[in-house]
This record gives C-alpha cells, sequence and structure tokens, in this order.
C-alpha cells in the first residue's frame, strides 16, 4: 500500500509549499503564480535546500516553511521513515 502522509503544508500569498511522506521518501511540491515544482529526495536536508534554489520561492514563504518545518520537527522527533532531518545551517 502506497500510504501518503503530510508532513508540512504552508500557505501563503506567494504560493504553496507541500512536504509529502510517500515510500520512505519526500516528495516536495512548491507552486506560485506562473511556476510549479515537484521533485523527491531523500532526507529533508535535501528537501530544504532545493527549496532555497527554487527561483520562484519567495524569501517570506521560505522562511514560513522552515518555521514549519522545524515545528514540525520538534513534534513528531524527527522524520525517521525518510533518513533524517539534518537542515542545511542548523547546529
Amino acid at each position: 500500500m502506497n500510504v501518503i502522509r503530510h508532513f508540512s503544508d504552508t500557505r501563503t500569498d506567494e504560493g504553496r509549499v507541500r512536504i509529502l511522506v510517500q515510500s520512505g521518501r519526500l516528495v516536495l511540491e512548491a507552486e506560485g503564480p506562473g511556476w510549479h515544482h515537484r521533485s523527491v529526495h531523500a532526507d529533508l536536508g535535501d528537501v530544504t535546500l532545493e527549496l532555497a534554489w527554487l527561483p520562484g520561492l519567495g524569501a517570506r514563504l521560505y522562511g514560513d516553511v522552515m518555521e514549519d518545518v522545524a515545528r514540525q520537527v520538534q513534534l513528531d522527533g524527527a522524520a525517521p521513515e525518510c533518513g533524517g532531518t539534518d537542515l542545511p545551517g542548523a547546529a
């Protein structure tokens, strides 16, 4: 069975970013006016790095996503089925 779990879902007037857990992988879906992105990653660090490079993603939305991801990691303790939660720049 292929169960999809929402890890994070952030929406602002700039766009929407969802991080989904599916079959042990993280799926990043991001969209805004005139653009859409979807990619699959092994861990949360790769997801956040990919987000940082998306040309259509503004700084405010990126910041909101990072806050939500940090909150989810704190609540869940980690995303164990996805190989870890090392975030770029985290101490």
